[in-house]
């Protein structure tokens, strides 16, 4: 497995690559976004561990870049950035973790290798989950209704599985942003109706979720 790390400090660049070397895995350093972009579209990577404040090229850019080239490269954010907003723009573009510094070496080694395993995983079988009329691909990222077949994005397929995986039922708002989006209800915060939104309109007049007004949504049986 082949990491790129980047980071713009140099000290943690050092650190976290000859981390991952001693765990197994080839690593590769960038300290620059502009640098790892290049690095990124000439080799090959299984995950890219990436820093936000970056020269040159800053770290949300280059998610953007790297979503656009190879949606389903893992990316795990590693930055010193706290604030809600940050942490959920780079979900909605595509990231897969995001870990906060100062951080705990193992515990980033440990989201690495639940992100490896659960890509080898989709990659290595096709698994299927019907709830109602609703059948999702999970390798894939696809959902089917009928005779309509739609591509998700990341943030789109698990929240139609966190409503799979409880068809019939109600889940709130709060449920769907600390599961989907990884954090705690902001009551200000809109990303859980605007991700549906999408989600009807891709599906059509016969998108099978239903509101359920003040508390959240549910996926007809």
């Amino acid at each position: 497995m082949r990491i790129l790390v980047t980071e713009d400090e140099p000290r943690i660049l050092w650190f976290v690559t000859r981390a991952l070397e001693a765990e197994g895995f080839l690593a590769d350093g960038a300290e620059d976004g502009a640098q790892a972009l290049e690095l990124a579209r000439r080799e090959h990577y299984d995950l890219v561990v990436l820093d936000l404040l970056l020269p040159r090229l800053d770290g949300l850019s280059v998610l953007r870049e790297l979503r656009h080239d190879n949606p389903e490269l893992p990316v795990v954010i590693l930055s010193a950035r706290s604030d809600l907003s940050t942490k959920l723009r780079g979900f909605d573009l595509g990231a897969n973790d995001y870990v906060q510094k100062p951080f705990a070496l193992d515990e980033l080694i440990a989201r690495i290798r639940a992100h490896l395993r659960r890509r080898r995983s989709d990659e290595g079988e096709e698994r299927m989950l019907q709830a109602g009329r609703l059948v999702l691909d999970l390798g894939r990222r696809r959902a089917r209704l009928g005779a309509v077949v739609v591509d998700l994005t990341q943030r789109e397929f698990r929240l139609l599985l966190q409503l799979a995986e409880h068809c019939g039922e109600v889940v709130s708002r709060e449920r769907l942003l600390a599961e989907v989006w990884g954090y705690h209800f902001d009551p200000g915060s809109n990303v859980v109706d605007v991700c549906v939104r999408r989600v009807r309109k891709k599906f059509g007049h016969d998108a099978p979720i239903e509101t359920v007004r003040s508390v959240g949504y549910r996926l007809a049986e």
